[in-house]
């Protein structure tokens, strides 16, 4: 069998090996196509992780981290692959479950607040995010050693212990799982999005939609900067009905929208690089044209 860069990862780290014969087995119980699975698959997913994850919690008493170092390790790379898991098929199957009744706009209010729900998890834990992000490590030892700091209250999604839990590493798991469930709720309307027009009983464009061949960031900045400057619907529109809408046009996925505009707020030499980049050829263009 193939040994991928995750599984080299974890053969490093403290009970890294346990965890991924944990995570192989797990994976071998989830749902191959999520968009198609159904209520019990939903069900037997979330059992299935919360198995591994009560695998992974009775084994503790027998794992012995030599230093600081190894646990801060287990808490920040090891548990969060089988938590972030276990908390996404939780979303998931509640997001089926739940589905209001209704056509088809019901269901883009439901995805829409969702998606709301996600941002205010991120806003709320914005430094934090920030600092995982950025690749930072200056306040390991207090996120993720069981020392560190007091479990906080708000941990809901499984049954903790001090022994097995930190004070962040919920949290960690949590915005792993947040932008996999995005990622699912974006594609959901971009299913909406990409029907045949009902109407005419033909797709919407009469001919090949255009690729888009910047990078995604390029792509973000574009439709954060059109939603600012109220260019549509006088920025009486969504972000996330903007990014369907160039998800649409150009057929391509458009991930962790919210996540790229962070990383361009952190720009130090140019903040409005793709921007910047089409003013130059605009201009460059004119020239050539009306020269």
């Amino acid at each position: 069998m193939e040994t991928t860069n995750e599984q080299l990862k974890l053969d490093r780290l403290p009970a890294g090996r346990y965890t991924r014969r944990l995570l192989a087995a797990l994976n071998r119980e989830l749902p191959v196509n999520e968009k198609q699975a159904g209520p019990d698959a939903g069900v037997q997913a979330v059992c299935a992780c919360r198995k591994a994850l009560d695998k992974l919690r009775r084994s503790m008493p027998d794992l012995v981290f030599a230093d600081a170092a190894s646990e801060i390790s287990f808490f920040k790379e090891v548990k969060p692959l089988l938590y972030s898991k276990f908390i996404y098929y939780v979303q998931l199957y509640n997001y089926r479950i739940k589905m209001p009744p209704g056509g088809e706009a019901a269901r883009r209010n439901y995805i829409a607040e969702k998606l709301q729900g996600i941002h205010r998890f991120f806003e709320d834990n914005l430094y934090f995010y920030q600092y995982f992000r950025a690749g930072s490590d200056y306040l390991d030892e207090r996120y993720y050693t069981r020392a560190g700091a007091a479990s906080p209250v708000d941990l809901q999604d499984f049954a903790i212990s001090d022994q097995f839990s930190t004070s962040h590493d919920y949290k960690l798991s949590k915005i792993i799982a947040n932008e996999k469930f995005q990622d699912f709720l974006e594609n959901e309307l971009l299913r909406l999005d990409t029907g045949l027009n009902s109407l005419a009983g033909q797709k919407l464009f009469p001919f090949a939609h255009p690729a888009w061949t910047a990078s995604q960031t390029d792509l973000v900045e574009l439709i954060y900067a059109l939603k600012s400057s109220g260019a549509i619907n006088h920025g009486h529109i969504e972000i996330n009905e903007l990014v369907a809408v160039f998800a649409f046009v150009f057929q391509v996925e458009i991930h962790e929208t919210y996540h790229k505009l962070l990383d361009i707020s952190r720009r130090k030499k140019d903040l409005f690089v793709f921007l910047t980049r089409l003013k130059n050829s605009f201009a460059n263009f004119l020239n050539d044209k009306l020269a």
